[in-house]
């Protein structure tokens, strides 16, 4: 199947000089015995390839030009699949913008596709290098958070030691993961995850619940979270509860009921936050606005949970403001390396800046996605990277530290 890929990198700054000019020639010679065509775009920092050809070689080239040293911070952009090829078969065509101008590039570009200018003008692909060829030089990243410069070292029991989370007639048992702030060494939050009496998962728990008590058994498990947050003794910290939203609308007095149950564990309403996930279809969305009014009247902090996975998406934040927004692991797996990721976030980024939302970055598991992410603008993390859910107490957690071989080195 015909394929086009196209990837941006920067030039590794650590580097020795290379001739490019060479390095193109014998791509040119490789490229057409394979019957791909790459179009090469160089500013003296970036550069933007596209790779057109059949879908299992260019993803055997892609692997490998991925694992050249020359370059890194390698983001795959597009890739795209056609019934006909946009460039003729020229194997590689180099363009550097340190010699050629903007037009110039346009020019030859177009004079090597297959395309009439017309369709080029509206082709992803021809969007994507004019708007290369007409940006400014990027710094290389953002230096102080290359992943080779930082490394983990743990805090051993911050809480003290694992209790006993069973009372009485307790259905469920939580496992707290802490929410941190990396760079600042701080804790944000702890969620409280429930978990069976068997340590089992959420839906294995939920599944062997009547369905016709599963919101009403919902609310009921939160008054083991504070237990455990008053046996614990989480001080001022905040802790994160998942409600599932219509629990908030089908029981009767759900609200008063958190309220008591706050007060009576010893914590303050303005340290927990109810996190609400976009997984279930909201109805009766008026009674569930009044229950969320109620909540921020009493104090209590809001939260939506995976945000992107889900029915709601951006029409969930049209009808009400969170206090915080948790982006989908889904969406931050791998971001580092993926430029459709990366244009989502920013734009998440954006919209909750502008509206004075806080962002925590779920699922990290990767040093490179904590990097890219904290580079972005999200100051707040959750992931096994940090620290793994502990069941009825908080487990080691692991706070980035640079290294002296970045000081040696910068």
């Amino acid at each position: 199947m015909l394929t086009t890929l196209i990837y941006r990198s920067q030039l590794n700054s650590s580097c020795k000089s290379f001739s490019l000019i060479s390095l193109v020639e014998k791509a040119r010679h490789s490229n057409a015995a394979l019957d791909v065509t790459g179009i090469l775009l160089f500013n003296g920092v970036d550069f933007l390839q596209i790779l057109e050809g059949s879908e299992e070689v260019i993803e055997t080239l892609f692997v490998k030009i991925s694992q050249d040293k020359r370059h890194d911070s390698v983001v795959e952009l597009m890739r795209d699949y056609g019934p006909r090829r946009r460039f003729e078969n020229v194997g590689m065509l180099l363009f550097d913008l340190r010699i050629d101008t903007p037009k110039s590039v346009r020019d030859s570009v177009l004079r090597y596709s297959k395309l009439d200018n017309y369709l080029a003008a509206e082709d992803r692909v021809f969007k994507f290098i004019q708007r290369f060829i007409h940006q400014q030089k990027k710094a290389p990243g953002v230096s102080s958070f290359r992943p080779d410069k930082w490394r983990l070292a743990p805090e051993h029991a911050p809480f003290g030691k694992t209790i006993n989370g069973l009372i009485d007639n307790q259905v469920c048992q939580f496992a707290l993961q802490p929410i941190v702030e990396p760079t600042e060494g701080k804790i944000s939050s702890l969620e409280a995850l429930i978990r069976g009496n068997d340590g089992g998962s959420p839906e294995r728990f939920f599944n062997a619940i009547d369905q016709d008590k599963v919101y009403e058994v919902d609310l009921l498990t939160k008054s083991y979270a504070f237990a455990l947050a008053e046996k614990i003794g989480i001080g001022d910290h905040k802790i994160a509860i998942n409600l599932l939203p219509m629990s908030l609308v089908n029981v009767p007095g759900a609200v008063d009921y958190l309220m008591d149950q706050i007060l009576f564990h010893g914590l303050q309403p303005e340290q927990v936050v109810i996190e609400v996930t976009e997984n279930e279809m909201i109805s009766g969305f008026n009674q569930f606005n009044s229950a969320i009014k109620q909540l921020r009247a009493a104090g209590i902090g809001l939260a939506i949970d995976d945000f992107g996975s889900g029915y709601a998406g951006l029409s969930l934040l049209t009808r009400f403001q969170p206090d915080k927004l948790k982006i989908d692991r889904e969406i931050v797996s791998n971001i580092h390396l993926s430029g459709p990721k990366q244009a989502i976030v920013k734009s998440i980024i954006s919209c909750c800046t502008d509206l004075e939302i806080a962002l925590v970055a779920e699922g990290i598991e990767k040093i490179e996605e904590w990097c890219w992410l904290e580079s972005a603008g999200i100051k707040r993390f959750q992931g096994f990277l940090f620290a793994r859910p502990k069941l009825n107490g908080v487990g080691e957690i692991h706070w980035p530290q640079y290294t002296n071989a970045a000081y040696l080195s910068d």
